[in-house]
């Protein structure tokens, strides 16, 4: 590990708190309105996720072009745009809009720089800290900012700006160079996209980095609007602070299992990651038949958990295939066109579900059964150990 990971893992650390803090400000805003409808907030999250969509075919290449470390500034003043939005009162929906263009380009230079300032055998390690140091963001990020949301929106969002721009700042500490990509870069980008589609597909362990990390993203934003609506009615839950602090219970889980995984799931061994995916989504069943506040965190700490020990070897294998074919960064926007797809189709299946006056508790027994069948599907012809 090299000194300059810690700049990073502060920047991500400030960069993921505002992300959390921002997504609960708009929760608390719907939760205080009394006119806008209960899909509002899985179309926020719907808004937020087709940045990532729409912009997959440029961001990856844009990281890989340019120094990481000034792109990763970029998309924390781009973010900052977006909460300056919500605060002069422009629609929630283009405003967190622009927060997600600019988290869609910052996901592609946070995790494409890491190859470039650790080597093969610290890539797990390091993986672990940025998604141990990520939830731990997303934890304190999610709670005080409901908190301060609950008391002020104005107060909220002037926060999430000021923390974008300080990890902004933080970002300067990092190395600014540019890693030279490995593919042609002529023609459009989208059909230069379809081809690092066709290229990274080619092998069981890159389609089961790119597929089972749009898994679990896919289920933990669902599971998140969902949590909103069944946190009220089954354990009347009334506000923001109330629904963070049960989700915390959820991020916690997340950064044990990060700790753990690195000894449990090296990079040669990929295939044991569907073990704990298969865990996570029978707790996710179990989840639905619970109506006490304890057994729902303690439910939610273990889903969390395995969810951490999945997604952590997942994103490792993810950045060397990467960087050893189309581009660490490339590699990453690749993943985030699927994973936020993913998402998007799960999180807008939900809001047409919820629109229908489908309960939450039925909806997170279909999602437990959907994620335990989706990772069967991507796990089976993944070698049992990879040899070269």
């Amino acid at each position: 590990m090299t000194k300059h990971i810690y700049p990073l893992l502060i920047a991500q650390f400030l960069s993921a708190f505002a992300d959390n803090a921002i997504l609960f400000t708009v929760i608390a805003l719907v939760m205080q309105s009394t006119q806008l409808a209960s899909w509002y907030v899985p179309a926020l999250q719907s808004s937020f996720l087709l940045a990532f969509v729409l912009l997959a075919p440029w961001v990856g290449g844009f990281a890989d072009h340019h120094a990481k470390s000034k792109v990763l500034i970029i998309a924390n003043l781009i973010k900052a745009s977006g909460a300056g939005l919500l605060l002069l009162h422009v629609e929630p929906l283009l405003a967190y809009g622009v927060v997600g263009m600019g988290a869609a380009i910052y996901s592609p230079a946070k995790y494409g720089i890491l190859p470039e300032l650790v080597g093969h055998d610290s890539l797990v390690k390091a993986n672990s800290w940025i998604e141990g140091s990520t939830i731990l963001a997303i934890l304190l990020g999610m709670v005080i900012g409901a908190r301060v949301a609950d008391y002020s929106i104005t107060a909220a969002l002037a926060l999430t700006i000021g923390l974008f721009v300080v990890s902004a700042i933080v970002t300067l500490r990092l190395p600014v160079k540019i890693k030279q990509r490995l593919t042609d870069d002529t023609g459009l980008k989208v059909v230069q996209f379809a081809r690092q589609i066709g290229q990274f597909f080619d092998t069981p362990r890159s389609r089961f980095a790119i597929l089972g990390g749009s898994l679990f993203w896919a289920a933990a934003a669902t599971l998140r609007v969902i949590l909103v609506a069944w946190a009220p009615l089954v354990l009347a839950l009334k506000n923001a602070t109330d629904i963070a602090q049960l989700t915390l219970f959820l991020a916690v889980g997340i950064i044990v299992g990060s700790v753990l995984v690195p000894r449990m799931i090296p990079l040669e061994h990929l295939r044991r990651a569907r073990v704990p995916a298969y865990l996570m989504a029978v707790c996710i069943c179990i989840l639905s038949l619970m109506d006490g506040l304890w057994p729902a965190r303690f439910t939610l700490f273990f889903i969390g958990m395995m969810g951490g020990m999945f997604i952590v070897p997942v994103n490792a294998a993810l950045q060397e295939l990467g960087q050893q074919s189309i581009g660490s960064g490339s590699a990453v926007a690749l993943q985030g066109f699927f994973q936020n797809l993913a998402m998007l189709l799960a999180v807008g299946g939900y809001t047409y579900a919820a629109a229908q006056q489908v309960g939450p508790i039925m909806a997170m027994t279909v999602l437990g059964a959907l994620v335990f069948t989706a990772t069967f599907l991507v796990a089976l012809k993944l070698p049992d150990r990879q040899t070269s």
